[in-house]
């Protein structure tokens, strides 16, 4: 009767590690997918500012054209949006401060 139950309290404690080692591999199945989730997020905010770039470059480009004209209306509508982003970022950068 002893030996059984010895046999039984050693087949509970390889079953408890056994458990352990289950919930172990778990946690780090769910870390890799997070993880994996994370980059997925930084691979589309990678590429949403890479458009954004091209878009400012190609921006940039027109405004830089349209100055280069000697259009006196088009260098003030320029000036006006150069002074209104710097207000913009300035009182922006003010009320998270």
């Amino acid at each position: 009767m002893s030996e059984a139950y010895e046999r039984e309290r050693q087949n509970n404690a390889r079953l408890d590690e056994l458990s352990a080692k289950v919930s172990a591999l778990r946690g780090v199945t769910i870390d890799i997918y997070d993880n994996a989730s994370a980059q997925g997020v930084i691979d589309n905010t990678n590429d949403t500012f890479s458009s954004m770039t091209t878009s400012m470059k190609g921006s940039a480009g027109r405004l830089t054209r349209m100055a280069a004209s000697g259009n006196k209306i088009a260098i003030l509508k320029l000036s006006g949006m150069i002074i209104g982003a710097f207000l913009m970022l300035y009182y922006g950068v003010k009320l998270f401060l």
